[in-house]
């Protein structure tokens, strides 16, 4: 009899065996979800990882106001699906309370006041440990975190000073106030959660296939219409053939031109890619540390 395990199997594993470590070490985790594939993946897992119980934590999303419609209509479809229980943190709130301020101008984006929407709802509902479905390949400052990366009693994220993680030990000792941002996707790349959705024939939105859309070339980024885009002078939106390998805030999150139109073509595309799926968002063009200084004060 062969017992011979694929890739994919080990992967799926490891992150089963992260995500149980934290339901007993952690009295109030949570799972961040956006409604993108990665976070599609991790509801699957979370599934297999505690089944026949439901997941047994509750599904936390931010919501910007200016995500694509597409990702919102599938969430709720989703947590319908999977019988789960949705916390939704919303930037708008922030904004009207006066913890963040709306930014200005042809770039605005609400991408980065996530942040504070994001530490305000940890600390409203008492979360000790937060899964999200980050993984190293994505970003140079995702390659340095570990895979239970602690925050301290601000939120914040120190990549000088971490926990080792030997032998697939985890250490979720904190303090109170300090929490846990949680990866069992860390050694996963793109091209791996695209061979999982297939085999696992899981739904995921609309978005990630090709499909006809308006869009605006700014700075070789394609940006799709929406009432939170200002065309600058020259711009003009014009019909592509595109689709998203990423979601996210719209008013920063780029679309790739693009024909495949089934899982399949999907994985044919990623296979040859030369630019990452982040790529295409213009929050990490900002800088060359744009996504680590978001990192270190709180960002997922």
């Amino acid at each position: 009899m062969n017992y011979s395990l694929s890739h994919l199997d080990h992967l799926e594993h490891e992150a089963i065996h992260i995500m149980r470590e934290v339901a007993a070490q952690f009295e109030r985790p949570a799972l961040l979800f956006s409604g993108g594939k990665d976070s599609i993946v991790m509801v699957r897992l979370a599934q297999k990882a505690f089944a026949p119980a439901r997941i047994p934590f509750p599904l936390v999303h931010i919501d910007t106001g200016h995500n694509f419609e597409e990702t919102i209509v599938f969430r709720d479809w989703l947590v319908a699906e999977t019988r789960s229980r949705l916390v939704v943190g919303r930037v708008e709130d922030s904004i009207r309370a006066g913890r963040v301020t709306e930014t200005t101008g042809p770039n605005a984006t609400r991408n980065s006041l996530q942040t504070v929407t994001l530490l305000d709802t940890i600390a409203e509902n008492r979360y000790d440990a937060c899964l999200g479905g980050a993984r190293r390949d994505e970003e140079k400052a995702r390659a340095k975190e570990r895979i239970f990366s602690h925050r301290d009693e601000f939120g914040q994220w120190d990549p000088k000073h971490q926990r080792p993680e030997l032998w697939n030990l985890y250490n979720g000792r904190h303090q109170p106030g300090e929490h846990f941002r949680v990866f069992p996707l860390s050694n996963w790349t793109e091209l791996d959660v695209w061979h999982y959705i297939a085999r696992e024939s899981l739904a995921i939105p609309s978005i990630y296939f090709s499909h006809d859309r308006d869009v605006v070339d700014r700075s070789g980024i394609l940006l799709a219409r929406t009432p939170h885009i200002t065309l600058l002078p020259g711009e003009a939106y014009e019909r592509r053939r595109v689709r998203f390998r990423t979601v996210g805030d719209a008013t920063c999150t780029g679309a790739i031109e693009s024909t495949a139109t089934t899982l399949e073509d999907i994985i044919d595309e990623v296979s040859v890619a030369r630019i990452t799926e982040r790529g295409a968002r213009a929050d990490d063009r900002r800088s060359e540390t744009a996504m680590e200084d978001r990192k270190k004060a709180g960002y997922f």
